[in-house]
Protein backbone atom coordinates (compact mmCIF):
# COMPACT_ATOMS: atom_id res chain seq x y z
CA UNK A 1 0.00 0.00 0.00
CA UNK A 2 3.21 2.65 0.80
CA UNK A 3 4.15 1.77 -2.36
CA UNK A 4 1.12 2.74 -4.44
CA UNK A 5 1.27 5.88 -1.90
CA UNK A 6 4.69 6.78 -3.11
CA UNK A 7 3.76 5.96 -6.86
CA UNK A 8 1.52 9.16 -6.36
CA UNK A 9 3.58 11.03 -4.67
CA UNK A 10 6.45 10.78 -7.27
CA UNK A 11 4.15 10.79 -10.17
CA UNK A 12 2.60 14.14 -8.48
CA UNK A 13 5.85 16.08 -7.94
CA UNK A 14 7.22 15.12 -12.01
CA UNK A 15 5.47 17.97 -13.06
CA UNK A 16 7.25 20.94 -12.26
CA UNK A 17 4.25 23.43 -11.58
CA UNK A 18 3.71 21.23 -8.57
CA UNK A 19 6.76 21.24 -7.21
CA UNK A 20 6.70 24.57 -7.23
CA UNK A 21 3.22 24.80 -6.07
CA UNK A 22 4.62 22.37 -3.13
CA UNK A 23 7.60 24.40 -2.16
CA UNK A 24 5.30 27.82 -2.17
CA UNK A 25 3.16 25.76 0.11
CA UNK A 26 6.03 24.41 2.61
CA UNK A 27 6.17 28.60 3.14
CA UNK A 28 2.60 28.44 3.85
CA UNK A 29 -0.99 27.92 3.52
CA UNK A 30 -2.38 29.29 0.53
CA UNK A 31 -5.58 30.03 -1.58
CA UNK A 32 -6.09 28.44 -4.76
CA UNK A 33 -5.98 32.37 -6.08
CA UNK A 34 -3.31 33.28 -4.25
CA UNK A 35 -1.70 29.71 -5.38
CA UNK A 36 -2.86 30.90 -9.55
CA UNK A 37 -1.05 34.11 -9.28
CA UNK A 38 2.60 33.25 -10.61
CA UNK A 39 1.57 31.19 -12.91
CA UNK A 40 -0.10 32.36 -16.93
CA UNK A 41 -2.89 29.07 -16.27
CA UNK A 42 -6.05 29.52 -15.38
CA UNK A 43 -7.40 28.78 -11.36
CA UNK A 44 -9.11 25.75 -12.85
CA UNK A 45 -6.01 24.46 -14.47
CA UNK A 46 -4.01 25.53 -10.42
CA UNK A 47 -7.53 23.22 -8.75
CA UNK A 48 -6.74 20.16 -11.55
CA UNK A 49 -3.02 20.51 -9.76
CA UNK A 50 -3.92 20.58 -6.25
CA UNK A 51 -6.18 17.44 -6.70
CA UNK A 52 -3.36 15.66 -7.73
CA UNK A 53 -1.22 16.70 -5.06
CA UNK A 54 -4.50 15.72 -2.29
CA UNK A 55 -4.64 12.60 -4.35
CA UNK A 56 -1.34 12.04 -3.56
CA UNK A 57 -1.89 13.07 0.19
CA UNK A 58 0.51 15.98 -0.14
CA UNK A 59 -2.23 18.74 0.02
CA UNK A 60 -5.12 19.26 1.82
CA UNK A 61 -7.96 21.77 1.80
CA UNK A 62 -9.54 23.16 5.04
CA UNK A 63 -12.60 25.42 5.43
CA UNK A 64 -11.40 29.05 6.99
CA UNK A 65 -14.85 31.55 7.14
CA UNK A 66 -15.15 32.11 3.33
CA UNK A 67 -11.56 31.13 2.57
CA UNK A 68 -10.68 27.51 1.62
CA UNK A 69 -6.67 27.38 2.48
CA UNK A 70 -4.20 24.66 0.76
CA UNK A 71 -1.94 23.19 3.51
CA UNK A 72 0.96 20.70 2.80
CA UNK A 73 1.05 17.39 4.71
CA UNK A 74 4.01 17.65 5.80
CA UNK A 75 4.41 13.78 7.07
CA UNK A 76 4.22 12.57 3.16
CA UNK A 77 7.67 13.68 2.98
CA UNK A 78 8.67 11.07 6.21
CA UNK A 79 7.65 8.02 3.73
CA UNK A 80 9.13 9.61 0.92
CA UNK A 81 12.58 9.96 2.70
CA UNK A 82 12.22 6.67 4.60
CA UNK A 83 12.11 4.72 1.17
CA UNK A 84 14.75 7.04 -0.21
CA UNK A 85 17.11 6.55 2.20
CA UNK A 86 16.81 2.65 2.60
CA UNK A 87 17.92 3.13 -1.09
CA UNK A 88 20.66 5.45 -0.11
CA UNK A 89 21.97 3.16 2.68
CA UNK A 90 22.35 0.21 0.26
CA UNK A 91 24.07 2.13 -2.44
CA UNK A 92 26.21 3.67 -0.10
CA UNK A 93 27.09 0.07 1.07
CA UNK A 94 27.98 -1.15 -2.44
CA UNK A 95 30.38 1.82 -2.47
CA UNK A 96 32.35 1.27 0.75
CA UNK A 97 32.63 -2.62 -0.69
CA UNK A 98 34.06 -1.69 -4.09
CA UNK A 99 36.36 1.04 -1.85
CA UNK A 100 37.61 -2.31 -0.51
CA UNK A 101 37.79 -3.93 -3.52
CA UNK A 102 40.08 -1.76 -5.16
CA UNK A 103 42.45 -0.73 -2.37
CA UNK A 104 42.93 -4.79 -3.07
CA UNK A 105 43.48 -4.54 -6.10
CA UNK A 106 46.10 -1.82 -6.10
CA UNK A 107 47.78 -3.05 -3.29
CA UNK A 108 47.92 -6.52 -5.67
CA UNK A 109 48.87 -4.22 -8.49
CA UNK A 110 51.98 -2.50 -6.43
CA UNK A 111 53.17 -5.51 -4.58
CA UNK A 112 53.36 -7.10 -8.21
CA UNK A 113 54.82 -4.41 -9.99
CA UNK A 114 58.05 -3.66 -8.32
CA UNK A 115 61.19 -3.66 -9.84
CA UNK A 116 62.68 -6.99 -9.20
CA UNK A 117 66.22 -6.75 -7.35
CA UNK A 118 69.38 -7.32 -9.89
CA UNK A 119 69.11 -10.92 -10.84
CA UNK A 120 71.18 -13.05 -11.47
CA UNK A 121 74.16 -10.01 -10.95
CA UNK A 122 76.70 -12.55 -9.11
CA UNK A 123 76.57 -15.52 -11.26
Amino acid sequence: MADDQLSRIFAALADPTRRDMVARLAVGDATVGELAGPYDVSVQAVSKHLKVLADAGLVSRSKDAQRRPCHLEAEVFDLMTKWIERYRQQAQERYERLDVVLAELRDDHTSTSQPNRRRGAAS
